[in-house]
């Protein structure tokens, strides 16, 4: 299997946005990679740490739809700006909160700005890509991605070792304020495609979401493609939802890593996973999206057995090397195949009904992760994304069939003008 020169399926638009996305992520990957001890360090106990993610994720339920309809109506760039915003003032309350409740309030406003930027982005590369190359495109975004997840946590374990909690969050405000910068600039300068309708906030009306909502919920329950994706999507997200936020929590007080090796075994999920990605969009295209993603959940499983067997750095490192490679096995098999299925009209919104579909299934999951330690013992959680991982690798390869089709999503090709971007937060 040969790619030549991968960075030539970006367009313009897609690598301006990737640029200005990464400063951006840095910062939250800086904070985000730790938060759970700093919740610790706050007075929380491990019950209280699952309640604090839990509700965290009350607020962007609300928005998540919203934030792609308004992504498909008043255009991509504008949408991120509106989550921009909110980014800026959830680092505010984290700055100066005093205690862990007051931490939540922050976390819970500043994970609005994912609910308009998530949309966005997906919905921004299936335009920027034709049928063929749409898993590769999708690869290539995240590997460059992928680089927020080797730089930001490092960053933020060494000002965590060297000067504390504070100190790193004031680094972080300091780069996702020049990031708001940034894109708001981008915003008032890249012109809309040529090719699509020029929408302005006239073009947000009840009546067209409840449209769209319509013909997304019709394809979810249709019992077709779509219904086994988020099925086994529901099941992975609940499974990794429980365990995701104790990982570094386990780390510190069972095996006894410090900050900064912890930092790095997360780095090191993000620097296979880019190195993997182009393989992996590669793969699903030539293979069809079934080999990706059965293939991807397979190694997640095995990096779950090898981590309840761990006992060392080295051990938690070779774990996040696993569930990197299948993570970019699986990802943009995934996104391409949702892509295919889903009609370009409604991109936006249907990202953001999974997304909170998928939110609300896993509301409780941090929360049950919590009760799970304290009940059962901090091992308990983790044999979760070990049972789901496997069983999701043999229901999708009898359920899906081996490539992508003719869905309704097929027309959007990519364009070469400057259109719509932005991503995660």
């Amino acid at each position: 299997m040969r790619i030549q020169n991968p960075l030539r399926l970006l367009t313009p638009a897609l690598t301006a946005f990737m640029a200005g996305m990464v400063l951006a992520n840095i910062a939250g990957a800086m904070n985000q990679s730790l938060l759970p001890l700093y919740v610790q360090s706050l007075g929380a106990d491990a019950r209280q740490i699952g309640l604090f993610f839990s509700l965290g994720a009350v607020a962007p339920l609300a928005f998540q739809i919203l934030g792609g309809y308004v992504s498909d109506s008043i255009g991509r760039l504008r949408a991120v700006a509106i989550g921009s915003v909110a980014g800026c003032m959830g680092y505010a309350v984290y700055l100066l909160a005093p205690s862990w409740g007051w931490l939540m309030v922050g976390h819970m406003v500043g994970s609005l700005s994912v609910c308009f930027v998530a949309p966005s982005f997906d919905a921004f590369i299936a335009e920027q890509s034709t049928e063929n190359t749409r898993a590769r495109v999708f690869a290539m975004a995240e590997s460059i991605y992928a680089v927020v997840g080797i730089v930001g946590p490092p960053i933020g374990g060494f000002f965590v070792q060297r000067y504390g909690f504070r100190a790193m969050i004031a680094v972080a405000v300091a780069l996702y304020l020049l990031a708001t910068a940034l894109r708001i600039n981008m915003a008032a300068r890249v012109r809309e495609d040529a090719s699509r309708p020029r929408f302005g906030l006239g073009g947000v009306k009840l009546s067209g979401l409840r449209r769209n909502l319509g013909t997304i919920a019709s394809m979810l329950l249709a019992g077709g493609v779509m219904t086994w994706l988020f099925l086994s999507d529901c099941a992975s997200d609940i499974a990794f939802t429980v365990t995701s936020r104790f990982e570094p929590i386990y780390e510190a007080d069972v095996i006894g890593l410090r900050p900064l090796q912890i930092t790095w075994v997360i780095s090191s999920f993000s620097v296979v996973r880019m190195l993997v990605l182009p393989l992996g969009g590669a793969f699903a295209d030539r293979l069809g999206e079934r080999a990706g993603l059965c293939l991807g959940h397979l190694l997640c499983g095995i990096g779950a057995v090898l981590f309840l067997l761990g006992a060392e750095f080295a051990d938690f490192v070779a774990v996040s090397a696993l569930y990197g490679t299948g993570s970019a096995l699986f990802s943009p098999a995934y996104q391409s195949l949702v892509s295919k299925e889903v009609p370009a009209k409604v991109r936006g919104t249907a990202y953001g009904l999974i997304s909170t579909s998928l939110g609300i299934a896993s509301l409780p999951a941090p929360y049950v992760g919590g009760l799970m330690w304290e009940r059962f013992g901090p091992r308990a959680p983790f044999f979760l994304p070990l049972v789901t991982s496997f069983a999701m690798a043999v229901l999708l390869w009898f359920k899906l069939p081996a490539r992508g089709g003719a869905g309704p999503g097929r027309t959007a090709g990519a364009s070469s003008s400057d259109t719509d971007l932005h991503r995660l937060r």
